[in-house]
């Protein structure tokens, strides 16, 4: 008897697992979404609305009840309703007493009112227990169940127990809760999805100026000058052979740019003794957004790789080789191979391949799925050491290519000087400061310094 009635009671279902209903005021696009995955997940559904005729829209699973009746039928109730329209909450203020309010509201601009509406709410109601969430995820996620780019939701609120609740929630729909904290947080938490790629904002500005200024200065002495003193006119330019030449151009000063900031950030803590001083904002904000400028970069080295595989297809190259070929012929003569240009071509296509290579490697292992599988050691690795070792070959590639330029009158057109030579001075002063860096003389304190050690402990107050 005791065997059976154990084996029955392993079989009978476990009812302290059942869900607690879950309100929701508001049958818009978000709510139903909301409620439909809800059900989905287990939770009984209970709508609050001011009309309570069931609607084909409505998941068929849920109850749909006036405001105060519904809200008597759950401890947590999901405000799905615009901020304009929370005044109608005011006479529930004895219903919602003591209840989880979970606003889920975003605003049309950013700061778009004094105080967050989470915190707009729980003035109205001080009553209840105020927690925002689920502001950073769509209605259309929800229902078509894509959710790779909005699986994260922040959560916040001042009370531990009903934001718990809450997390729990989120993560029995699938979810990844993130707690940012006090109810504070909530105007930042509703400005997230206002904000269009904010890391991305001074990576692409920048990429956007440099690209327009390289562009307009190869036009000026690719175009303009050669048809000014030469006659010749080589408009057709502009489609392949400048992009070609920005390309590279771009991708190895944002590589450098990539490494820069922490040049920038190793001289200023060994002149500072410490480094338990902020660094500028400016340098702040430029570390934050290494990744950015760092993927931009690849993005230019992918096209300048693309654009030099399509050059032997140009009517422009195949002219060229044509008219070389007829030249000699009609000379009868062949012009022996010169070993020297052909080591340097070899070298320059060599090193721009290895480097190409590493930089896509360097890309890869910033995909954050990558990046999740390495130990600190081992990504500091990648993006630190062949990070550098992929700006060293990068350079090498543009000096061999266009070192024949440094030294020749006629690259300086206007007297300025070649697109090749301009793109070889950040990186170069990235390498050689670097190089300093690494003498034992200064490295020994710095690794001190970036261990805890200050010249002076006044600055650790």
């Amino acid at each position: 008897m005791n065997k059976n009635s154990s084996n029955m009671m392993a079989l009978a279902p476990n009812t302290s697992n059942k869900r607690e209903t879950v309100c929701i005021f508001g049958t818009g696009d978000f709510g139903r979404a909301l409620g439909h995955k809800m059900i989905q997940s287990g939770y009984p559904v209970v709508y609050g609305s001011r009309s309570t005729q069931i609607s084909n829209l409505i998941p068929k699973d849920a109850e749909v009840l006036g405001h105060a009746e519904a809200a008597q039928k759950a401890a947590i109730i999901i405000i799905a309703i615009q901020r304009q329209h929370y005044n109608f909450l005011t006479p529930l203020a004895e219903v919602l007493r003591g209840k989880v309010l979970v606003d889920i509201s975003n605003n049309l601009k950013l700061n778009q009112y004094p105080e967050s509406n989470a915190e707009h709410l729980a003035q109205l109601l001080p009553g209840s227990k105020v927690v925002k969430a689920f502001n950073t995820v769509s209605a259309w996620a929800l229902q078509s169940g894509t959710l790779d780019a909005s699986r994260q939701v922040f959560v916040c609120g001042d009370d531990v127990e009903a934001k718990q609740m809450v997390m729990n929630i989120v993560r029995a729909l699938g979810l990844t809760p993130l707690d940012k904290g006090s109810l504070l947080a909530a105007q930042e938490i509703e400005n997230y999805p206002l904000q269009l790629f904010p890391m991305w904002r001074f990576p692409i500005f920048l990429s956007l100026g440099l690209t327009a200024f390289f562009f307009f200065y190869c036009v000026a002495l690719d175009i303009i000058y050669t048809y000014i003193y030469e006659n010749n006119n080589f408009s057709f330019f502009i489609a392949i052979t400048i992009p070609n030449r920005v390309c590279p151009v771009m991708a190895l000063i944002l590589l450098a740019l990539v490494y820069l900031p922490g040049i920038f950030a190793a001289i200023i803590q060994l002149y500072r003794g410490t480094k338990y001083r902020r660094f500028p904002d400016w340098l702040d904000k430029w570390m934050l957004c290494r990744k950015q400028l760092g993927l931009i970069a690849l993005a230019f080295a992918s096209l300048h790789a693309v654009f030099t595989l399509v050059s032997p297809l140009r009517a422009f190259v195949r002219w060229r080789t044509s008219k070389g070929i007829i030249s000699q012929a009609l000379n009868n003569k062949t012009e022996p191979l010169d070993h020297t240009n052909a080591w340097l071509s070899d070298s320059y296509l060599a090193l721009g391949i290895l480097g190409f290579f590493l930089f896509v490697l360097l890309g890869i292992t910033s995909l954050p799925s990558v990046s999740n599988n390495v130990n600190w050691r081992e990504f500091r690795f990648v993006q630190s050491k062949l990070g550098y070792l992929t700006l060293i070959l990068c350079t090498a590639h543009t000096l061999v290519y266009g070192g024949k330029w440094f030294l020749s009158p006629s690259a300086y057109k206007w007297y300025l000087p070649n697109i090749y030579i301009l793109s070889l001075i950040v990186p170069c002063a990235v390498l050689v400061v670097k190089f300093v860096l690494i003498f034992p003389c200064v490295d020994k304190p710095l690794t001190q310094i970036r261990q805890g050690w200050e010249r002076n402990p006044k600055y650790s107050e």
